[in-house]
């Protein structure tokens, strides 16, 4: 078979967190900037420091990468107080799916995810997953979606002893913007509809393959190619 990376999505995709993200960003907002209003707008697919320098630009205030990195930070003390209390849980299909590719031959399972690396941690360490994944690409490395993608192939491809060039990347997520993602980069992906987008949205966006979940007939076949 030919060396795989998988890169997966982690909010809406492997788990849901019960809003715990939402709600300790807006918190956070509140705190560095005083502002409760300049958050109505959908996360799905963005990066954490995407969201804050968004946030900041609907304040009207100037979104240095000081102000971020303190709003990020802020942030995840504050998650890390709120998720022992949030609602969280796995995905149908995801613990079968990471028990299928595990430990298998030519196939290294990481994270393609906007979150920071302390926030990925913190998220699948609430459901015991994040020791499933040895590496990833993450919100803390770029910004932009499609560049951390690229950062986490890269990172997959020296996990398996290859050149990433002769690697199949597979992404997989459950927002339009993950499905963009990873077309940028030349890597395929599996859409799920277990976040916010259904199926028809997903599909019209052309992944290579698409989900109600990863308990679908053939999903588990389409992870290993």
């Amino acid at each position: 078979m030919q060396p795989t990376v998988l890169l997966f999505d982690i909010d809406g995709t492997l788990i849901s967190s019960g809003g715990a993200g939402r709600r300790s960003f807006e918190q956070a907002v509140f705190r560095v900037i005083d502002r409760r209003d300049v958050c109505d707008f959908s996360f799905a697919g963005m990066t954490d420091r995407a969201i804050a320098r968004t946030a900041l630009l609907n304040a009207g205030h100037e979104p240095s990468d000081e102000v971020i990195d303190r709003l990020v930070s802020t942030y995840i003390t504050l998650l890390a107080e709120e998720l022992p209390y949030s609602d969280c849980r796995v995905h149908p299909g995801i613990a079968e799916a990471l028990e299928a590719t595990a430990n298998r031959p030519g196939v290294a399972i990481g994270l393609g995810t906007g979150n920071v690396l302390p926030g990925a941690r913190l998220k699948l360490g609430r459901v015991g997953l994040f020791h499933r994944f040895s590496f990833g690409g993450y919100g803390c490395d770029h910004e932009v979606r499609h560049e951390l993608l690229r950062i986490g192939a890269s990172r997959g491809a020296a996990a398996l002893g290859a050149p990433v060039d002769a690697c199949r990347v597979v992404v997989i997520g459950d927002t339009p913007k993950d499905v963009a993602a990873a077309q940028a980069i030349g890597a395929d992906c599996i859409a799920v509809a277990t976040g916010q987008y259904g199926l028809d949205a997903l599909v019209a966006c052309n992944p290579t393959q698409a989900f109600q979940d990863l308990t679908a007939d053939k999903a588990l076949g389409a992870l290993l190619g």
